[in-house]
């Protein structure tokens, strides 16, 4: 057994972990959750230094994305906070520099392209202080499936985007995309339909 997969037996952990994916408050701060965290560092480190395009590449990212179809690539550098939270289909290309927060679930369609330096964001903090010192929330990102998501994009929590949209360079996703529209902008708006 891997320290991963020693560590996912732990009840503490579990607790967390099931109130993180099911949308509700949760502590991110227990010794549990930054050790799972520290785990996931170890594969981050592996992929984006030590192993960066060697032939064990590939095995360390199945290893960090188990619930990614086989034939993903992801281009180091890579960050998240999870990585068996992202659900990514058949022939899902990730350039450089992205990083997903996905303690919410992050599910990406077959063929999507994300672009260097996209930010996909599950992770929601309560705007009181006393709050935000306490607990954590946490919403899915669903992008569809033939996407492009252009580079510096940012998806916030919560944001379902259709298939075959395209979200232009720097934008910031903060509502639902339909598919097959091209969206711009902060806060991004569709300016057109495609593939009509």
């Amino acid at each position: 057994m891997t320290t991963r997969d020693e560590l996912a037996q732990n009840p503490a952990l579990q607790d967390e972990l099931r109130r993180m994916q099911r949308g509700e408050p949760y502590d991110a701060h227990t010794p549990e959750m930054y050790a799972w965290r520290d785990e996931v560092k170890k594969l981050l480190r592996r992929l984006n230094i030590t192993e960066y395009h060697e032939p064990t590449m590939r095995d360390i990212i199945h290893e960090l994305l188990p619930n990614a179809a086989p034939d993903i690539y992801v281009e180091p550098p890579f960050h998240c906070d999870y990585g068996n939270l992202i659900f990514a289909g058949e022939g899902v290309f990730i350039n450089f520099g992205c990083c997903i927060l996905d303690g919410g679930g992050v599910y990406i369609g077959r063929k999507t392209l994300i672009a260097p330096g996209v930010s996909i964001f599950t992770a929601e903090h309560p705007l009181n202080a006393d709050d935000r010192d306490k607990w954590e929330t946490c919403r899915p990102v669903h992008i569809g499936e033939r996407c492009w998501i252009g580079g510096n994009v940012t998806i916030c929590p919560g944001v379902t985007i259709g298939d075959r949209t395209v979200i232009g360079a720097g934008a910031v996703v903060v509502k639902d995309i339909p598919a097959d529209c091209l969206a711009v902008g902060n806060p991004a708006k569709v300016i057109r339909r495609l593939n009509v």
